[in-house]
């Protein structure tokens, strides 16, 4: 499979901007997918997605099965086919 539909994987990105910001970044990446709010970055915080100064965002991608395992965690931008493979059962 080649992507998160077909494979039945919900993508969700998280970013400390505000919601009026990803509506208008969603709509100009014509993205699929739902942008939370982590203002406080306490989400980014908890997967270790802060950088050393404890404000800025390392993008790093996780990859949560429905009981709540983590079948990926890469840092960067890994490409769609690596992500979905680690779904593969």
């Amino acid at each position: 499979m080649t992507n998160f539909e077909d494979a039945g994987v919900q993508p969700v990105g998280v970013n400390p901007a505000n919601v009026a910001s990803h509506v208008k970044y969603a709509e100009k990446m014509r993205f699929r997918f739902p942008i939370l709010s982590d203002k406080d970055r306490s989400i980014a915080s908890q997967y270790g997605a802060l950088k050393d100064d404890g404000r800025g965002i390392q993008r790093t991608v996780y990859g949560i099965r429905d009981d709540g395992t983590i079948a990926f965690a890469v840092r960067g931008a890994p490409r769609t086919v690596e992500i979905l493979r680690a779904f593969e059962r």
